[in-house]
């Protein structure tokens, strides 16, 4: 019995965690599935806007390449690493461009990194669809970050 029990509760079956302010915990690896994986475990309103994110990304940039590292998705273009990452905080989720400094305008909010800029997106807010795609095109035509 409990080789039956413990199957049941595998991993096939288990809701990912959620760590500090709701960021879901997706193992490391590469491709659609993983983000796809943290896409669907982002809590509440925050998994329709990840959706809508992930399908503007697509569309700017039809070559992307994707993947989780850091219970975060990346997105980066083949050899020339991650220009944009998604973060889930309580409140808010947070869109890292790794070159943000270079983008025009310059995303609002400053990093402690002297290039990176960040974009947040709060429950009620209206995302600016063209100035995301602008940002993600321009990013996606940057050096990006190694990790």
């Amino acid at each position: 019995m409990a080789k039956a029990k413990s199957k049941a509760a595998g991993p096939a079956n288990a809701k990912p965690v959620l760590l500090s302010g709701g960021n879901p915990q997706i193992a490391k690896g590469y491709g659609d599935a993983p983000v796809q994986a943290y896409i669907a475990a982002m809590p509440g309103w925050k998994s329709g806007v990840g959706r809508r994110l992930d399908q503007l990304i697509i569309e700017a940039v039809p070559d992307v390449r994707k993947a989780v590292k850091w219970n975060s998705p990346f997105y980066g273009m083949e050899g020339e690493g991650w220009f944009l990452g998604i973060h889930c905080f309580a409140r808010y989720i947070k869109v890292a461009f790794f070159r943000g400094l270079s983008l025009k305008p310059v995303p609002p909010v400053e990093s402690k990194s002297r290039d990176t800029r960040y974009f947040h997106i709060h429950e009620d807010d209206q995302l600016d669809e063209e100035q995301f795609v602008s940002w993600v095109k321009q990013a996606s035509r940057l050096p990006g970050e190694r990790m």
